[in-house]
């Protein structure tokens, strides 16, 4: 088996290789520093196992998860106890809290047999949704990672197996659901008014009635976007009218 360790601690990474020489069958194809070398290294040398660090510089270890295709196994490693510790027990995968011994780092390689890598996407996502709303969407774009914070998204619209998320700067895709980001983002900030439309509530000028007992919304943007019935309930009660 081929492992990469991502972690930003030389001492961790020095660790976790240390522990890794009573398992001759797996070697070590590069360690890591932050999710942009993570991310690099995985498509190089396409790992069958990673240890993954969760508090990174730049992306952190759930954010680089979201930004690769098919993940691999994945034993993560970190010394934040508030992360979803229930989540990865329920789908298989190990967490290690920092300073782990030897004895628990093996109970984890154990495990390696009973995980399956479609475990791994279930979860980043429930690990994601348990863990605090993030103020920031990463996504690749032509190659290249972009954080976008939240405050700089003026609304997101469905688009087949992708989220668009649109700001100022242009349209970039998340392959995510419109379910996914009105489960994680705050009901006040993002209110969802339609099937397809979920809008930043700071952007909103007015709501005009549309034929049909319909609506239109219109941002600051000059965005008009369509509010189904359900939709504009909700608008209704987030706006207090």
């Amino acid at each position: 088996m081929k492992a990469i360790i991502i972690d930003d601690e030389p001492l961790a990474r020095m660790m976790v290789k240390e522990y890794l020489q009573s398992y001759p069958h797996i070697a070590v194809a590069e360690e890591c520093n932050d999710g942009f070398e993570g991310m690099k290294a995985i498509q190089q040398h396409q790992p069958d196992l990673i240890f993954l660090d969760i508090q990174m510089p730049k992306i952190n270890g759930f954010e680089m998860l979201e930004l690769i295709d098919h993940p691999p196994l994945v034993i993560f490693t970190t010394a934040f106890e508030e992360y979803a510790i229930k989540a990865f027990d329920a789908h298989a995968a190990d967490y290690l809290l920092k300073p782990f011994s030897k004895e628990r780092f093996d109970k984890a390689m154990q495990k390696l047999t009973q995980q399956r890598v479609n475990a791994t996407q279930a979860v980043v996502d429930m690990a994601l949704q348990t863990a605090a709303p993030s103020n920031r969407i990463v996504v690749k774009d032509n190659g290249k990672i972009k954080i976008i914070p939240m405050a700089q998204v003026q609304y997101l619209e469905a688009a087949d197996d992708y989220v668009k998320i649109i700001t100022a700067e242009g349209s970039f895709l998340k392959k995510k659901t419109m379910q996914y980001f009105e489960d994680s983002l705050p009901p006040q900030e993002f209110i969802r008014i339609h099937r397809s439309y979920l809008i930043n509530a700071s952007l909103i000028t007015r709501i005009d009635l549309n034929e049909k007992d319909s609506h239109l919304l219109l941002l600051t943007t000059g965005a008009r976007l369509p509010v189904s019935k359900a939709g504009y309930v909700r608008l209704k009660e987030a706006l207090g009218i």
